[in-house]
């Protein structure tokens, strides 16, 4: 497992943290070059095994995994993962059919993407997360004033 970072100046507006489980070298490392080139912080794991190691001490946002992984599955690796807060997961696989989708979607994951997938389409994803933690963020402020506030005037 490794964490790398790298800051562009294209990169997104609210870095994340990933975890990105794929055991093939070239996807793997050209799914890095993206995610750090919009900014975000990758931290990666080639197997079910080191995923499951590193995802708890990791404090990721999103977690990106590969179906087929050389000691398992991405389905399997999901319900393994017990972590402190929600994590949302995209799953990738180069199998797309409708049992493959909704297999991942019984998994846990947000969203089934196809090898070879449009960075497009990862992109608009990650925006959508950013704007749900957002949105999660703002809530939870919100819902702490409210209480503040009915303290006060409780009390």
């Amino acid at each position: 497992m490794v964490a790398r970072s790298h800051i562009n100046s294209s990169s997104a507006a609210t870095p994340l943290r990933i975890l990105l489980v794929e055991n093939h070298a070239d996807t793997r490392e050209v799914l890095i070059s993206l995610l750090e080139g919009l900014g975000h912080t990758v931290v990666v794991a080639e197997s079910m095994r080191s995923a499951t190691r590193a995802a708890p001490r990791a404090h990721c946002d999103v977690l990106i995994s590969d179906i087929g992984l050389p000691d398992g599955d991405g389905w399997e690796l999901l319900g393994q993962l017990n972590l402190p807060r929600p994590m949302y997961a995209i799953a990738m696989s180069g199998y797309g059919m409708t049992a493959d989708r909704t297999r991942s979607k019984v998994a846990g994951y947000r969203h089934h993407l196809v090898k070879p997938m449009g960075i497009e389409q990862l992109e608009g994803i990650l925006k959508e997360v950013t704007a749900e933690l957002h949105k999660s963020a703002s809530d939870r402020t919100q819902k702490r004033a409210r209480s503040v506030q009915a303290q006060t005037s409780n009390g």
